[in-house]
């Protein structure tokens, strides 16, 4: 999905990835992540948000989690919007803000005085019962917290596994309920998602849960309530940003655009923000037809992906699609015509949508890319846990 736009905007990426993997130092299922362009993509970001009076809350599932990549992005978005308590731990031992606590999974009740401790700036509750526990667990810490409530979406919008919120027509009622309340004040509106990429163009455009927002923000300044937050997720980016702000967002949620891998960056290689991670897999075997087989474990059911890059020959593989049902411990390439241009053990280079987080993929870290001096500066697991930390340059 991405391979054409990486080769063309950071193929320093892709010579390093191959390298450290013919080195040895990273294993197959590898993300290859350039800590360099992440970092340059947050500066961005936050310049454009500031320039359009825009407040953003950082996601990091997509890039695994990882602390390196959490340090240089909150060093210019200092916040966080954390989709899970697994995430916010990780994102507030490693230093960032809290933003955006319950962003897509509700915090259970006995987290609450933990992460509230924290004075997150808003969070997220999609029915009266969790309004009532975060107000509880406020109270019993002594403060008032500033909670969004999340938006039914609107049919045919909601992702399978994403169900819930607060139907429109029932805010009203539920702002009465959750105005008695001591423990919280509401502090806004969210929904998710906001904003989607055309499938063919790539071309970004507000989806019908966005305009339930607004009506939600309105109906709630009906109610008396000011300084009202509309925090609008889905797409976050460079291309998107001047749409939040003209249809009365307060706040954007980038995530994927960290690393220049939103739908429309698979098809405009120009858009601001940089490619920043490949997947480093091998050869594992060839079928008896000829296809060959490489090692999985990273792959992602809406990946997206076209094609595999084969470093020692050059020669690009279409990959073969798998249903998402089954575990991927291989993944088959074709053209078994060209099954000469595979062998046991060499590089593929690979560029798609993932969320690293879901995967049991290996994350590696390179820094100095964009001055020429690129370096392995750690291995991590998925979930951000540091496996290894290497000391010398790649090869």
């Amino acid at each position: 999905m991405f391979l054409d736009t990486v080769l063309t905007r950071n193929p320093g990426l892709v010579e390093t990835a191959a390298a450290l993997h013919g080195s040895g130092a990273i294993p197959p299922d590898t993300y290859v992540l350039d800590a360099d362009a992440v970092e340059a993509n947050a500066s961005l970001l936050a310049a454009e948000a500031d320039r359009l009076g825009l407040t953003l809350w950082f996601v990091v599932k997509q890039l695994g989690r990882n602390p390196e990549l959490i340090r240089a992005v909150s060093r210019h978005i200092p916040a966080f919007a954390a989709i899970d308590p697994a995430e916010a731990r990780l994102l507030h031992a490693t230093g960032a803000r809290a933003g955006n606590l319950g962003h897509l999974v509700q915090i259970p009740h006995r987290d609450l005085p933990e992460m509230l401790g924290w004075q997150p700036e808003a969070v997220t509750v999609f029915d009266l019962a969790n309004a009532r526990a975060v107000s509880d667990a406020a109270a019993g810490l002594g403060r008032v917290q500033d909670v969004l409530v999340r938006l039914e979406g609107a049919p045919g919008t909601v992702y399978p596994g994403q169900e819930g919120g607060v139907p429109l027509e029932q805010l009203d009622a539920f702002g009465a309920e959750a105005e008695r309340l001591p423990g919280i004040r509401i502090a806004g509106v969210t929904a998710f998602p906001c904003v989607l990429c055309d499938p063919a163009t790539g071309v970004p455009a507000p989806t019908p849960t966005f305009e339930l927002a607004v009506k939600a923000k309105a109906l709630l300044y009906s109610r008396s309530h000011r300084d009202l937050k509309l925090s609008a997720p889905s797409a976050t980016s460079m291309a998107t940003l001047p749409l939040l702000a003209e249809l009365g967002a307060t706040h954007g949620e980038p995530g994927h655009s960290l690393t220049g891998t939103t739908p429309l960056h698979a098809v405009d290689a120009h858009q601001p923000e940089q490619p920043a991670y490949v997947y480093v897999t091998e050869v594992a075997h060839t079928l008896a037809d000829g296809r060959p087989a490489v090692y999985g474990g990273g792959f992602y059911a809406r990946a997206g992906i076209r094609d595999a890059l084969l470093t020692r020959s050059g020669v690009r593989l279409p990959v073969q699609p798998a249903p998402a049902e089954n575990i991927d411990y291989y993944r088959l390439l074709g053209a078994p015509e060209r099954a000469g241009t595979a062998r046991a053990g060499d590089t593929a280079v690979l560029a798609f949508r993932t969320q690293v987080f879901v995967t049991r993929s290996t994350v590696a870290v390179v820094s100095g890319l964009s001055t020429g001096s690129p370096r392995l500066t750690g291995l991590y697991d998925s979930r951000g846990r540091l496996l290894e930390r290497p000391g010398r340059s790649t090869p």
